[in-house]
């Protein structure tokens, strides 16, 4: 099973590689896949780039302490990470059903990962070594640093950092952290002594400190609502590498230190990070169950940036990844595309050029990189700051250079595009060539919603944006002959939506004859401005009430209105627009959403069936009416 090309995995690609103790052993939730859209593939190359020998324990059996003790005692920590998603919001979907599959588990399987994976790994690893130093990172640790609402429990829970028992928490993009806290373990000093931008720790007391802020308490925010948004409000501005202070929140007699952001990687960097020698693909002991399905959409796409300045109240970017976006030098990429064109698994298409929105390309203006982000303003909520730079003129000269590569037929953008961002720029250039040539018939994009009321809750633009967007996007593809489409993300039961801004919703669907196929429901996850809406009723920015949408029935009726041409969410639609007392929209006229429920073939009527429920409908009917085949 070793591959000398993937880290050690067991003793046996230990003693291949002559090592007898490793210095670090990583215990990942995922699956173990050597590519850089991998946290632990990111943070073991940078360590090993640096010197240090790493072991990776993927999904381990938590049952027993013993499956920890497979590659050894390192020599300086073990490093903890559930995997790239929160394992509850992994396994669990947003009405708590447990799903069927695991995206970064060999062949899909689920329940290969424990609930809370990071804190139960941090406990097996205490059984199996006791007093072994432990670091904590990846997105459910980075998102769970401070007491924060767990959706799963519907409480509020202390800081993971105490419930692991771990060192230190490095929250955020962890290369620069790392190497930080290698360094002075190396040189013998303690973690507990260290003192590292990007990190948290847990102190005794706050002797020493100086130049702090003081949240309110673990025990304030579980006791106190107001408490609770008034500490997320803090923790928001507070999230900048530059300007922002270390944050305090105490927890009975300890006290929860975050120091303030880690710099972001500056492009040199973060061209160091993706040239690392990754094998970009599942390790081979997953073959036999048909490798990892997550690497499918990432094998043969490139992150460009990271971080970013859209700040949307639902998105925990803000708290992870930072607002500052950095991106990767046009060589780097380039070269990245070029090795694609050597796998024999490559067609010509690379799926995707981008990050967590494709269109940025760089900081939103000049001073962010020296003074910071804005304490109280945002970068294009509730419209472009005058200072924001808006061109796309880098990135499509990329675009551009990517698709005259020999070997690459098409390249696609498949990540967010901030259509807001893109609408500002009075440039069309790369508009006309984005729909020219990275577009393969639609376009997917996230207005979420096209209510005021609930775009403003969500930090999202206003309905206008998106319908200018909308005019414009199909006024180019006509000037350039082509029959492309926008696919929008849409978003139930987010705070401040009512049944009336849904009805809002479903009478725009209605009236631009959209079909949509992505409608969420609103999940609350960690450490998100959304989900402070959603557990404590207030806007943690104004402190006023938001309404939230909480009853299960209400919940359901929303999603149906967005979907109300599906013939089993006809009951519910009618339902909530009596509810609403819009029983104007039950009817026969152009202008309604359904047609009332008087007869048995209410289905067919109100819809348009599928293949298979069409034909279920037409026999119904028949057999009912007594008409047999002979007399058709």
């Amino acid at each position: 099973m070793s591959n000398q090309g993937f880290l050690p995995v067991c003793r046996e690609d230990m003693e291949k590689l002559n090592i007898k103790q490793l210095d670090f052993v990583y215990v990942s939730g995922d699956a173990y896949v050597d590519h850089p859209s991998f946290g632990h593939a990111i943070i073991s190359r940078v360590l090993v780039s640096h010197g240090y020998t790493v072991g990776i324990i993927p999904q381990p059996s938590w049952k027993d302490a013993e499956e920890f003790k497979k590659l050894g005692r390192p020599k300086y920590a073990f490093l903890v990470s559930a995997g790239n998603i929160d394992s509850m919001v992994n396994r669990y979907t947003v009405n708590k059903k447990v799903r069927s599959q695991d995206s970064y588990s060999p062949g899909g399987k689920a329940g290969l990962r424990p609930d809370r994976a990071t804190i139960v790994y941090c406990n097996r690893i205490r059984e199996a070594y006791p007093g072994i130093p432990m670091i904590i990172g990846g997105i459910e640790a980075s998102l769970r640093r401070f007491a924060h609402y767990d959706y799963w429990d519907n409480k509020v829970r202390r800081s993971i950092l105490l419930d692991t028992r771990a060192n230190v928490l490095i929250y955020g993009m962890g290369e620069k952290a790392i190497i930080e806290l290698a360094d002075a373990l190396k040189e013998g000093k303690n973690l507990s002594d260290t003192n590292v931008d990007g990190c948290c720790y847990v102190r005794k007391s706050l002797d020493g400190m100086d130049n702090y802020i003081e949240i309110p308490s673990c025990e304030e925010v579980q006791s106190d609502k107001r408490k609770y948004a008034e500490a997320t409000k803090t923790q928001f501005d507070h999230q900048d590498p530059i300007r922002s202070k270390a944050l305090v929140q105490k927890h009975y007699d300890r006290y929860l230190v975050q120091n303030k952001p880690m710099m972001p990687l500056n492009t040199k960097e973060l061209d160091a990070v993706y040239a690392l020698p990754y094998m970009r693909t599942w390790h081979p002991m997953y073959d036999e169950a048909g490798g990892v399905p997550a690497i499918e959409e990432v094998k043969f796409s490139i992150t460009n940036n990271r971080g970013c300045y859209g700040q949307c109240n639902f998105c925990a970017l803000t708290f992870h990844q930072g607002r500052i976006v950095q991106s990767r030098s046009e060589k780097s990429v380039i070269n990245e595309a070029k090795k694609m064109t050597w796998d024999p698994d490559f067609k010509g298409y690379i799926h995707d050029v981008g990050g967590p929105t494709a269109n940025f390309y760089g900081p939103g203006c000049d001073k962010q990189m020296e003074t910071g982000t804005c304490k109280s303003k945002r970068c294009l909520y509730p419209k472009p700051c005058p200072n924001l730079k808006i061109t796309h003129k880098r990135y499509l000269e990329l675009l551009r250079k990517l698709r005259a590569i020999p070997g690459i037929k098409k390249v696609f953008i498949r990540s967010g595009i901030r259509y807001d961002y893109l609408i500002a720029d009075k440039d069309d250039e790369f508009f006309r060539e984005l729909l020219e040539h990275h577009v393969s018939g639609q376009l997917k994009v996230a207005p979420e919603h096209i209510s005021d009321n609930v775009l403003k809750h969500m930090g999202k633009p206003g309905r206008k944006v998106y319908d200018r967007f909308s005019e414009k996007f199909y006024r180019i593809n006509d000037e350039l002959g082509k029959k492309q489409f926008l696919v929008p993300y849409l978003m139930s039961s987010h705070p401040g939506s009512t049944l009336n801004d849904a009805i809002e919703l479903a009478l725009y669907i209605k009236k631009h004859n959209l079909h949509p196929e992505q409608v969420q429901d609103f999940y609350p996850t960690p450490f998100t401005i959304s989900t402070c809406m959603f557990y404590t009723g207030l806007d943690p920015f104004t402190m006023k009430e938001v309404y939230v949408p909480r009853d299960m029935e209400e919940k359901r009726m929303q999603r149906a209105l967005l979907q109300f041409r599906v013939p089993d969410n006809i009951p519910l639609v009618i339902k909530a627009l009596k509810k609403a007392g819009r029983e104007d929209l039950i009817g026969y006229t152009p202008d309604c959403l359904v047609r009332p429920m008087r007869d048995e073939g209410f289905k067919k009527r109100n819809s348009t069936p599928t293949k298979r429920g069409e034909r279920k409908n037409v026999s119904d009917f028949r057999r009912k009416k007594g008409i047999s085949k002979s007399k058709r």
